[in-house]
């Protein structure tokens, strides 16, 4: 097993680079069927639409996979598609003038990304784990909300969600030491798992690598392996194959003043 404190990279906080976990919660092979079949249509964005109005939006949808470190789009790029993620880890990236970046956040299964954008991404995203997307043209979604009301709801709804995540964010960013930093994070995954896998486990799949979560915490990467390698030694976390099981969910939840 890889040690947390080590630095090559890139890897994962538990163990080499090349664990993958790609959801695999939407049978998008079937044209035709895509709906009907895709797990993580209550999730996303198509969770309000009724099954006579599936082949509506498969008629303007695109199923578009990416590999691992694929970049779905870049920072500045005209926004012409929105994407929404049906399988795989997106981390959403700024790059910043001196070379260094921040990471904005990750998308997981049944987000959808576009929300908040105006006329270009102001945002990379970049794919952690190979992954399936249904793309959409910016006009056609348009031309869908003008009919169905209910799905304008669904997209306020879910720009809602996704600005309190940005919220929760600035907090971490902002006010809490580094192993709070850390424990909110965890508890923040385990919900957001938690959410599509419909239960709550100990296990906290982290796809993502120890310079991702550095990055999206504002810590070097020696701290975060530092606090994780302190929290296992006081038992409160063991690192496992494809992530995190947290021993002592009390003691995070202390931790954590918004999760």
């Amino acid at each position: 097993m890889l040690k947390v404190n080590e630095t090559k990279t890139p890897q994962t906080v538990a163990d080499h680079a090349q664990i993958v976990r790609p959801h695999p919660h939407c049978a998008h092979h079937i044209k035709g069927d895509d709906c009907r079949v895709c797990q993580v249509r209550p999730l996303g964005i198509c969770a309000v639409l009724e099954p006579d109005e599936w082949a509506t939006i498969e008629q303007i949808s695109q199923t578009v996979p990416f590999a691992e470190r694929d970049t779905l789009v870049s920072e500045t790029d005209d926004c012409t598609h929105f994407y929404s993620i049906t399988a795989g880890v997106a981390r959403l990236i700024r790059h910043l003038p001196d070379g260094r970046r921040q990471v904005m956040g990750f998308a997981l299964p049944g987000d959808f990304l576009g929300l908040s954008l105006g006329k270009a991404w102001s945002f990379s995203v970049e794919a952690i784990t190979p992954m399936t997307t249904c793309r959409f043209a910016r006009h056609a979604i348009v031309q869908l909300v003008d009919q169905k009301p209910h799905f304008l709801m669904r997209m306020h709804e879910m720009a809602s969600a996704e600005l309190n995540l940005a919220q929760d964010h600035m907090v971490l960013l902002g006010r809490l030491t580094a192993e709070e930093k850390i424990g909110t994070f965890l508890l923040e995954m385990r919900r957001r798992w938690a959410r599509i896998d419909g239960h709550t486990s100990q296990n906290v799949p982290l796809p993502m690598g120890r310079q991702d979560i550095a990055d999206y915490l504002g810590l070097t990467i020696e701290t975060v392996s530092r606090t994780i390698n302190q929290m296992q030694r006081a038992r409160h976390l063991v690192i496992v194959p494809d992530g995190i099981r947290l021993m002592d969910a009390a003691y995070f939840e202390h931790l954590s003043p918004s999760v």
